[in-house]
């Protein structure tokens, strides 16, 4: 999410038609909306599932459904290798991080729950975003978007794979 809307963000600090104090905030923004927008989703995944209405469909058996932080990452050489997998530290939730971010874990992670740590922040990252005329919706749409492409083009190359095998099989 950050690699997308840092990209934008980076074309305002480059755009010359942009005043200082958009430039200002484009920048305090930069490396900030992933964690804000996970910090928002778990709020409302907190009211959800800590309602009254859910607790009644737990009691006959429901289980809660977690929300999933995926290849959390850090994807920009600047940032700590564990800064988006310590900010997502949160009960009842689901965390999948590469090899090599989970041995950086174990070696020098600091687990403690943070995913409440300044919502009022995260709040207003999505109303300075608006501020830029960077749209979340299209960030979204953008995400899934390539997100889908990505599986789709693994799925392909499965296909292919499995092909040949079998293309291999028939001829031996």
């Amino acid at each position: 999410m950050d690699t997308n809307v840092d990209k934008k963000l980076d074309a305002i600090l480059k755009d010359e038609k942009r005043s200082a104090a958009d430039k200002e905030l484009a920048k305090g923004l930069r490396s900030q909306f992933a964690i804000a927008n996970a910090r928002v989703a778990y709020e409302e995944f907190e009211k959800v599932f800590g309602s009254e209405r859910f607790g009644k469909l737990q009691a006959k058996g429901v289980h809660v459904q977690r929300p999933l932080w995926a290849s959390t990452s850090t994807k920009d050489p600047k940032l700590p290798d564990l800064y988006y997998v310590e900010a997502l530290i949160a009960p009842e939730s689901v965390n999948t991080v590469p090899p090599e971010t989970f041995t950086a874990y174990r070696d020098h992670g600091d687990p403690k729950v943070r995913i409440h740590d300044d919502l009022p922040a995260a709040h207003a990252a999505f109303e300075s975003l608006k501020r830029l005329g960077i749209d979340d919706s299209q960030v979204y749409r953008e995400l899934e978007e390539e997100g889908v492409k990505k599986f789709f083009d693994s799925y392909g190359k499965l296909l292919q794979a499995v092909e040949g095998k079998e293309a291999a099989v028939r001829v031996s």
